[in-house]
């Protein structure tokens, strides 16, 4: 009996003098992050990229899509749609786009709401990695289950005061949930992007399916990438606001 009154004290004092288990930091989870993803020296070696891919643009439609990025914060979109291809494309100070589908083949300047969009699509490593220097605050803000899964719930608050919501895989560390809001065609809405299906390209973990739902729209919009390239060629000039189309000279006056 003595002796195994003896083992218990000591199991005791020994639990009153542990260490207690210390929760991860904020910029512990973020390094967690950047490790997942590939480590901070494979994302800082990639220059450019693009990806090809599939995403719907409304009900029973669907475009063929494709990205150009180059760093610091390059980005072109072209997506193609009964025949004509639309352009949204960002040269790291002027966020520019050509519609088609409205009638607009001559590039203009961006509005205010698709600016913000372009910004962030411009960053390819995304707003974590160097989360400080890019002027941004992150705040941990603990955990939840989600679909049994646990997710580290971290608040962004980004330069320009747009606020959101990452999730993160509390094993796997890779974002799979954004909530925030944003402007869409005038209206703040709240917004939902679920990401996954991660693929290894060239030591990166890159999500190949993007799924972004709107409150109050109908439906959703998925992306699908079907194809990553990094550091492939990308010129300047890609990004760039093509001047307008020269006007069709008049026909000279009959006599």
């Amino acid at each position: 009996m003595r002796t195994k009154l003896t083992i218990l004290a000591a199991a005791a004092a020994i639990a009153l003098t542990a260490a207690p288990i210390q929760a991860m930091t904020v910029d512990e989870i973020i390094a967690k992050n950047v490790e997942a993803r590939g480590g901070k020296d494979k994302l800082a070696a990639v220059k450019s990229a693009t990806a090809h891919g599939r995403m719907t643009v409304g009900p029973g439609m669907e475009s063929a899509f494709r990205m150009r990025w180059k760093k610091p914060s390059k980005v072109r979109i072209e997506f193609t749609l009964q025949g004509m291809t639309g352009i949204q494309a960002f040269d790291g100070s002027t966020g520019w786009q050509v519609m088609p589908f409205l009638g607009k083949n001559d590039a203009e300047k961006m509005n205010e709401e698709d600016l913000k969009n372009i910004e962030e699509n411009a960053d390819f490593d995304g707003p974590l990695v160097d989360y400080k220097s890019k002027g941004h605050q992150v705040e941990l803000l603990g955990k939840e289950a989600m679909e049994g899964t646990e997710a580290y719930k971290l608040k962004l608050t980004k330069k320009d005061g747009d606020v959101s919501t990452i999730f993160l895989d509390a094993e796997a560390f890779l974002e799979i949930k954004i909530q925030g809001k944003r402007k869409i065609q005038g209206m703040e809405m709240e917004f939902e992007t679920v990401i996954g299906d991660y693929k290894d390209v060239g030591g990166l973990l890159l999500p190949h399916s993007i799924e972004n739902k709107a409150q109050g729209m109908p439906g959703a919009q998925v992306i699908t990438f079907e194809k990553y390239e990094v550091n492939v060629e990308v010129p300047d000039s890609d990004f760039a606001m093509p001047a307008p189309a020269p006007a069709a000279a008049a026909e000279p006056a009959k006599p």
